[in-house]
């Protein structure tokens, strides 16, 4: 247990320094990355001319690595120490994100490079994903799980608020290349913090190894015969495929459709990301208040809800109502994966959680590029407006898988397997 925290309040979480340079590192990395969510759609749109589908192609081939290399990824990260796989990962990303800026600079800067770099961006991610996200139960005893990940979650909430708005006023001050230059430079950062960490990672207990693919089979028993987690991938596949679908459309929809200017879009979704802020920071009280069953359940839901608002979004005072609708979807998102990623970072047996998470992710994350096909396909036959509608009806209806699951009628999240076993 050397090395874990044994505190359990917010305060104690940030007075830890490798947590502190954990949390560093992946909010700047954050940061650039929400800078490009706003940044490359308008590079599509407004230097290459892309229609509604080849916006919704980059979204999809970012989110296509989690089908190709997300599985063995979960089962090599059991094996190895994460911190290095973090630092790579960063560098990666940095090299490729900039080469969009220097190609805009030349003159030569295509489509076809912007679906390479998104995708080369997204493999990096399954790997910095999977690594964080397996380092921080090597930190934390399970009590402070909730509060850790409240604060990288919040922070991610309000990177997503700063983002787009630096985004947006970067892109029309400036050029559509500057906002990938932020992005690119602030992996580096992220890499600086991930390396200043000096805390010996804690790993999992040795357990024999079979090759990988037998390893990434049990990981998968293991998560398929588990009715909670279970629960929540196939509530995530379907969530997934409807918000990627909305989400690939925002841009185009705003710009084309509400008709607002490129500094407006980046401002109306840092304002919709609000909700997310105030979501991660209020979520422990939530989980103390209500149980941690009660409240994902209630996030999960809530958050289908709000979508409806989206698609009725226009000019004027109607754009209060996509504010409203994605502060929303912020807030209750947000919310519902503090408490179900701490869920699974207490949950899951630590020798396996690498390989349980990428199963989870293959699923709920494999759905995001065929999500993102889809509201492209769907915007180009029906129109942006009525393709939104239809994804905030089915993201709606998503919400009735994991409220008819069985988290219901429990106050409280399962501790362990022995847990259920003991509820049932």
């Amino acid at each position: 247990m050397t090395g874990r925290l044994h505190k359990g309040s917010r305060g104690g979480v940030l007075r830890d320094g490798a947590f502190r340079r954990l949390w560093a590192g992946t909010t700047v990395s954050q940061l650039g990355t929400s800078v490009a969510g706003v940044a490359t759609p308008l590079i599509a749109v407004q230097v290459l001319d892309a229609g509604p589908f080849q916006v919704s192609l980059l979204t999809a081939v970012a989110w296509l690595p989690w089908l190709l290399v997300g599985l063995p990824a979960g089962a090599w990260m059991d094996r190895v120490a994460r911190r290095p796989v973090m630092l790579a990962a960063d560098v990666v990303s940095a090299v490729v994100v900039l080469s969009v800026p220097v190609a805009a600079w030349l003159g030569v800067l295509t489509m076809g490079q912007l679906l390479v770099v998104a995708m080369a961006l997204g493999v990096a991610t399954v790997f910095f994903s999977v690594a964080w996200t397996a380092y921080l139960p090597a930190m934390f005893d399970d009590a402070d799980l909730v509060t850790a990940n409240s604060v990288l979650y919040g922070t991610e909430s309000g990177t997503q608020v700063a983002g787009p708005a630096v985004g947006g006023v970067l892109i029309a001050a400036v050029s559509a290349a500057a906002g990938l230059v932020v992005d690119g430079l602030s992996f580096l950062i992220s890499a600086l913090c991930v390396w200043r960490i000096r805390r010996p990672e804690r790993r999992p207990a040795a357990v024999e190894r079979r090759g990988i693919r037998a390893d990434i089979a049990a990981g998968a028993r293991w998560l398929l015969g588990d009715p909670y987690l279970r629960n929540l991938m196939v509530h995530g596949a379907a969530a997934n495929l409807a918000l990627t679908g909305m989400n690939a459309l925002l841009v185009v929809f705003l710009v084309r459709d509400v008709r607002v200017g490129t500094a407006a879009v980046g401002l109306l979704l840092a304002v919709s990301g609000v909700g997310g802020v105030a979501a991660a920071s209020l979520t422990p009280l939530l989980v103390r208040r209500v149980g941690g069953a009660r409240a994902l359940v209630a996030c999960k839901s809530a958050t289908g809800l709000a979508s409806l608002l989206v698609p009725w979004a226009s000019r004027g005072p109607g754009l209060a109502l996509f504010v409203a609708g994605m502060a929303g979807i912020s807030a209750g998102a947000v919310a519902a994966n503090v408490i179900s990623g701490s869920f699974r970072q207490a949950y899951c047996p630590p020798a396996m959680f690498g390989r349980i998470l990428t199963c989870m992710q293959f699923v709920n994350y494999g759905a995001i590029p065929v999500g993102a096909v889809l509201g492209g396909a769907a915007a180009a036959a029906f129109g942006t407006r009525t393709a939104l509608v239809l994804l905030s009806v089915e993201y709606a209806l998503s919400g009735l898988i994991v409220l008819f699951g069985p988290f219901r009628g429990r106050r409280d999240l399962p501790a362990s397997r022995s847990d259920v076993a003991l509820a049932g």
